[in-house]
């Protein structure tokens, strides 16, 4: 009788455990949906060509997102030049040069830590850094590049040496059985198995840095500008930069029709790069097979 008493208990339990994940993940779903729903129903009729192709301006039917986000594109394509070598460089001598000694672990704990410090304490970095210490113009395309890449940068180098990690020793065992040396077996072996994992963290990365704004704000990047970059020592506005300064304007066109119309532009942006961190990885795990 005991044991069919237990037994009541533990598959209460359980079920009671199950209805609140299943509710949890509802409560997420179903918020998520409702600010999508409520997002795109306001940006009905202002996404067009003209919203892509325009400058900023002071009338909500002529206001466009052109400049930032040639800006945005501008920057994010910089901060990939930068922290993709940076941090699988980084991966692959913690993975595979350093030995496991006290200094190497408290590297990699500060760089843990770091991938969860505020977006702004970076924003003050490379404030301090770039602008006030080596002389650089605020406000440019190479210091906001250079100071999302410090933000992103610790993620890509956890992502990627944990990429490095999933690789079976078995295959480097095999590679030296053969002479290779160990940069051959790295280049040869070791990276094709782990590149569905760093593309696919380096992308959500980037994708993480284009909808920052804190940062750049730090860094003296305009809110607002009409102008698009013409080279990394030009001024620029992100997007994200952009949809604050449209969300800050009285005018219903503003806060119903060009902002929502804008945050609709960027989540477009944002979710069609983790579309493609998903195709890089299923094209070559299915290489694997």
């Amino acid at each position: 009788m005991s044991r069919v008493v237990v037994g009541g208990i533990r598959d209460w339990k359980d079920f009671g455990f199950l209805f609140l994940c299943i509710g949890a993940t509802w409560v997420g779903i179903l918020s998520l949906a409702a600010l999508l729903v409520y997002v795109f129903w306001d940006a009905i009729g202002w996404i067009d060509w003209q919203f892509i192709t325009s400058p900023p301006s002071r009338f909500a039917e002529e206001a466009g997102l052109y400049p930032s986000l040639v800006g945005s594109i501008f920057v994010i394509t910089l901060v990939g030049i930068l922290s993709l070598p940076l941090g699988v460089g980084a991966a692959i001598y913690l993975q595979e040069y350093s030995t496991s000694s006290f200094l190497t672990k408290l590297i990699e704990t500060n760089i843990s830590n770091l991938a969860g410090v505020p977006s702004i304490v970076y924003g003050l970095l490379g404030l301090g850094i770039f602008v006030s210490t080596l002389g650089l113009p605020h406000g440019t395309v190479i210091v906001g590049a250079f100071t999302l890449t410090l933000l992103i940068l610790p993620i890509v180098i956890v992502s990627s040496q944990e990429a490095i990690k999933a690789v079976p020793d078995t295959l480097r065992h095999a590679a030296y059985g053969i002479g290779a040396t160990r940069w051959q077996t790295i280049r040869s072996v070791v990276l094709p198995q782990a590149i569905p994992g760093i593309m696919t963290g380096t992308i959500l990365a980037l994708a993480r840095a284009m909808g920052e704004t804190a940062p750049l704000i730090m860094i003296g990047a305009a809110t607002s500008i009409f102008t698009s970059p013409r080279g990394i020592f030009s001024p620029f506005s992100a997007m994200p930069l952009q949809i604050f300064a449209w969300s800050d304007l009285p005018q219903r066109e503003f806060q119903h029709g060009v902002t929502p119309a804008a945050i609709v532009v960027l989540l477009i942006i944002l979710l069609s790069m983790n579309a493609v961190a998903i195709f890089i990885r299923h094209k070559y795990q299915k290489r694997r097979r």
